[in-house]
């Protein structure tokens, strides 16, 4: 009874302490494993796959990639700054690359790691269409959605007491958990998809975030629409997405929440608004 009663008590104290929620949208989400730590083996992984990656040598692609990236990040840091979240600020050391490869990807990593595929280039067109991949990428990252897989993955994987000793600092079983939680390993161009929850809000913040930066979000479902309509396998980028009608129905049901943040030029104002509603997922 004394066993039972204290699996109960550390499963309350983990309920407690190990919750976070997203910026904007203010979903609860689980948070068992500290930022610094899901930081460090998250740069860990990446900085073994940029060392291998064929980095794109078309340079106009490049600093456009580079540059719609830093206008995102900017808008959504000020957004951080002007809303009770400075404090993540220090969480993220941008950085945008354009990789060599025909693959129709693109994938985040934790503390603002970003890897474009020149695969997907042709499905972007643009600067505006850029901005959508680019902002439902920055979204994964402002979401914690990295910490929080690994987290669920601990939860479900392990039990209470691997997840008290998790809570108590850096560990084994987080390293474990975070080789696969991440998924970046060193085979070029592998990446675990996020899951269809955390894909749906970065759907979501997409559209904010970009809004927030000067590009149009109503031009979102001309992007999915054509990466709808690419022949072959479904690609890793949308693996775990809904249906093509479904995501872009949806995304129109969260259009008008994103103009509020859209001025139709390069600086906005990334003020929440007060009738702004809370999404749940």
């Amino acid at each position: 009874m004394k066993k039972y009663s204290l699996v109960i008590l550390t499963a309350c104290i983990i309920l407690f302490s190990g919750c976070g929620s997203v910026p904007v949208t203010g979903r609860k989400q689980l948070s068992l494993v500290s930022n610094d730590e899901v930081l460090s083996l998250s740069l860990q992984q990446y900085g073994e796959f940029i060392k291998s990656a064929p980095i794109s040598t078309d340079k106009a692609n490049t600093a456009l990639v580079q540059k719609v990236g830093r206008n995102i990040a900017a808008a959504v840091e000020t957004y951080l700054r002007n809303n009770g979240y400075a404090n993540e600020l220090s969480s993220y050391s941008w950085e945008f690359n354009l990789v060599k490869s025909a693959d129709v990807n693109a994938f985040c990593m934790p503390g603002g790691k970003i890897v474009v595929y020149e695969g997907i280039l042709p499905y972007t067109q643009n600067e505006t269409g850029l901005a959508v991949v680019l902002g439902h990428e920055v979204a994964h990252a402002v979401a914690k959605h990295a910490n929080e897989r690994m987290s669920n993955q601990m939860a479900t994987q392990y039990g209470t007491a691997a997840l008290g000793t998790a809570l108590g600092g850096t560990s084994a079983v987080t390293q474990k958990v975070a080789a696969t939680a991440l998924g970046l390993g060193t085979q070029y161009g592998i990446l675990l998809p996020y899951s269809r929850k955390q894909e749906l809000e970065a759907d979501q913040l997409g559209l904010i975030f970009m809004a927030m930066a000067g590009y149009d979000p109503s031009m979102a479902s001309a992007f999915w629409q054509r990466m709808s309509q690419q022949g072959g396998s479904t690609p890793e980028f949308m693996s775990t997405h809904p249906s093509d009608a479904t995501r872009i129905k949806q995304i129109e049901k969260d259009l008008p929440e994103a103009l509020k943040y859209y001025k139709g030029k390069s600086s906005v104002n990334t003020k929440s608004s007060t009738t702004s509603k809370k999404w749940a997922f």
